[in-house]
Parts: structure tokens; sequence; C-alpha cells
């Protein structure tokens, strides 16, 4: 049992990183914060991941809340969900970076604020929709108190190795080059596109039993 309920808080994280993909987002992060001292950079960093673990906690704690309030069941939001993952995926695979997570207003409102740890970093570069939904869908299938803990303790876990991953950023960014940062982001993409493909397959199985 206990296998088990390590192996969804594992399957969760990868989902994360698929779906967050912070390797992806530190050329962003180095360029919005290039013209910050070294400390200065290190509060953004931790700002973002706490923002972040906010963000997605609230989601988890409230997600089923709102699928109850307009009456949508949990498969319908699957297999939504897969398809908004799968459709991030795409774009991932595709090289284009953040365009699927920040529309042309939202980089233009980003230029002038000062706290750029929680807008665009946190929100919605790094928890968009396929991290919130994928979040709503785990917390609405592992509903129990310990399940729920074991969720937020795996948040927590990925927004700190994430924070590690940024305080590091200039130093990752010039070893691997634009070229094998593309070459991850096209990775994680795939790993999200599968994450999306298991969201819809699950949704169906149970939306449809007669089909499988």
């Amino acid at each position: 049992m206990a296998t088990i309920e390590f192996a969804i808080y594992l399957q969760f994280f990868l989902g994360l990183v698929a779906a967050v993909n912070p390797i992806g987002i530190m050329p962003v992060f180095v360029s919005l914060t290039g013209h910050m001292s070294p400390e200065e950079k290190y509060k953004t960093a931790k700002t973002a991941n706490i923002a972040v673990g906010v963000i997605l906690v609230i989601s988890l704690l409230c997600g089923q809340f709102l699928l109850d309030m307009f009456s949508i069941s949990l498969n319908s939001f699957r297999i939504a969900g897969g398809f908004l993952l799968m459709s991030i995926a795409f774009s991932m695979m595709s090289g284009k970076l953040g365009e699927d997570k920040q529309n042309k207003q939202e980089r233009t409102e980003s230029i002038s604020r000062e706290q750029i740890g929680v807008v665009p970093l946190a929100m919605p570069l790094m928890a968009g929709p396929g991290a919130i939904s994928s979040t709503i869908v785990y917390g609405a299938r592992y509903p129990t108190l310990i399940e729920t803990a074991g969720i937020v303790l795996t948040i927590a876990v990925f927004c700190f190795c994430s924070w590690l991953l940024f305080r590091s950023a200039p130093l990752i960014v010039r070893f691997l080059g634009q070229t094998g940062i593309n070459v991850i982001t096209r990775i994680m993409g795939l790993i999200l596109a599968a994450l999306g493909v298991e969201f819809i397959a699950n949704g169906v199985r149970n939306l449809f039993p007669g089909l499988m």
C-alpha cells in the first residue's frame, strides 16, 4: 500500500515537472531578473516558488468545491484537462516556450510590474492552467485527508526543487545553452502529452464504460 501511495505522489510530482517545466522557464527568469542584484534574484526566486505553492494548494483544496458548484463530474474535468495538457505539450514540443501560458497583454503588463516573482513568473508561467488542472484532478481523485496531505507535501517538495534550480539558473543556462534547454523542453512536452492522454483515457473509460 505504501508503495502504491508513493507511486501516486511520484507520478504527480513528475506531472508537475512536465507541466511547469522550470528548466524551460529559467531563460525567462534570467532575462526578467537581469537588472537585479544577486540578493534580489534570490528573493524573486523565493517569492515565485512560494506563490506557486500557494496557488496549487488552493487549487487542490478548492478544486472539488468548484467542480460541485458547477455540477461538473471529475471524469469530464479529466477529459478537458487532458486536452488542455496536450495543447500545452504540443506547444512545448514545437519550441514555443511560454506562448501557451502568457498572452501578449499579460507580457506587456508584466514589464511595468516590480513584483515579477508573482506576475508573470508564478502566474501564469509556472502555475499555469496545466499545473492547476492536474492538481485539481489528483485532489478530486485522492480526497482523503492523508492523501491530500501527501499531495500538499509533494507540492512543497516540487517548489523547493524549483527554487534550487532558479537559484542556480544563470549557471545552468550557460551550461545547457539554448539548444539544451530546447531539448529538455521538448522531452517535458512529450511527458506532458502522455499524461494528457492518460487523463483523457481514464475519463472516457469511466464516462463510457461500455466502450472499453
